[in-house]
């Protein structure tokens, strides 16, 4: 557990599922997390997968779709290059020529350096976002964060905060 923060819980399994409100829209869900600000309660996420559907199959066409998790709000799906995407997944389709190529592009759920955590959320709330890319019908992912609540004391808590809302 990192410095200034006290575990309270045991493991907690969090799941969510969005879907693009018509097809190729960016649509975001957030999820609530329930924390107790009082009590300067954070959410330490010690795992994180996403599953996103594939995108449409249309001839000549090359179709995706794009999902992240987010510590805030976000207008786009964002990559892992933006400081409030904490996980992202694509999945692309191309079909030309009577040949289909499948490739997909996900973040690590457990990061290479195996980290102690991979990510806190101070806020009371995630968002998860999706958005695809020439396809015929609305797509759809999942997402599942693997974690615990902790409590931070008051100079942590107000970085974590200050940090988190200024990332967006």
């Amino acid at each position: 557990m990192p410095t200034g923060l006290k575990e309270t819980s045991s493991l907690i399994v969090i799941s969510a599922r969005v879907q693009e409100s018509a097809p190729d829209t960016f649509t975001a869900l957030e999820v609530p997390l329930t924390l107790n600000p009082l009590d300067q309660e954070v959410f330490v996420i010690y795992g994180i997968d996403i599953d996103v559907l594939d995108p449409n199959l249309v001839p000549g066409t090359t179709t995706a779709i794009d999902m992240s998790i987010s510590t805030t709000s976000r207008t786009s799906v964002g990559g892992i290059q933006d400081s409030n995407v904490m996980a992202n997944n694509r999945v692309q389709i191309q079909s030309t020529g009577g040949e289909v190529v499948r490739a997909a592009y996900a973040s690590d759920s457990a990061p290479s350096a195996q980290l102690e955590y991979i990510g806190i959320i101070s806020t009371n709330n995630f968002f998860l976002n999706i958005k695809g890319s020439n396809n015929t019908l609305a797509r759809a992912g999942g997402a599942r964060l693997y974690g615990v609540r902790a409590t931070a004391t008051a100079a942590v808590y107000a970085a974590l905060v200050q940090s988190e809302v200024l990332s967006a």
